[in-house]
């Protein structure tokens, strides 16, 4: 059942994990903690046709959560986009009550880790994050504590098992109320955004 806050496309959603690509692990812990979570860059992988197929990160080997997650593979990715309280002040209407907008992306996946991609792992972070800046940093440039520090770091393919995506960007409000919003609110992001999914 389709809602007025799908995404218009599979593109938008890889926008949004590229955009804001800090995404939180959440998986099995251990007989003392049912559930932990991680806070951790990952990188979109793609089909043929655009599709996430997959994430590329990568664990602190010292992480509680490795263990688990190799006891238990299965792990939820949860991404937040750009989002904020939309105040009754910008409206006119006298009637219209607060809400909150938000772009959000959930990832049911399945973890593989696979050390033999450390290296690659950590310069594909590195490039992407480094792109466009000019004089762009490599890890290389550690010199001897580089292949050190890889050895405390653990590479993971995230594979996707089931996606959804809500973005809640003011939809379903009517023109003139989407209208004194955009004009009225002070964030940049979020407007850019509510203002792409109108169109």
């Amino acid at each position: 059942m389709s809602s007025p806050f799908d995404p218009r496309s599979h593109a938008d959603v890889l926008a949004l994990v590229r955009a804001y690509p800090l995404a939180w692990v959440i998986g099995h812990g251990g007989a003392m903690e049912p559930l932990d979570a991680t806070p951790l860059p990952l990188l979109p992988e793609l089909d043929d046709g655009g599709r996430i197929v997959s994430f590329l990160g990568h664990f602190a080997r010292a992480n509680p959560q490795v263990d688990a997650l190799r006891a238990d593979p299965r792990a939820l990715l949860l991404f937040n986009g750009p989002d904020g309280y939309i105040p009754p002040r910008l409206v006119s209407d006298p009637r219209w009550g607060p809400t909150w907008n938000y772009a959000v992306a959930r990832f049911a996946v399945r973890i593989e880790f696979v050390p033999d991609e450390n290296a690659h792992a950590l310069e594909t972070l590195a490039a992407t994050l480094e792109a466009g800046n000019p004089e762009p940093w490599t890890p290389e440039r550690m010199g001897p504590e580089y292949p050190r520090k890889r050895q405390h770091i653990i590479a993971f393919h995230a594979h996707v098992e089931q996606a959804r995506a809500t973005f809640k960007l003011g939809q379903d409000e009517q023109p003139r109320t989407f209208h004194e919003i955009v004009a009225g609110m002070d964030d940049p992001a979020l407007r850019a955004w509510m203002v792409a999914q109108r169109d």
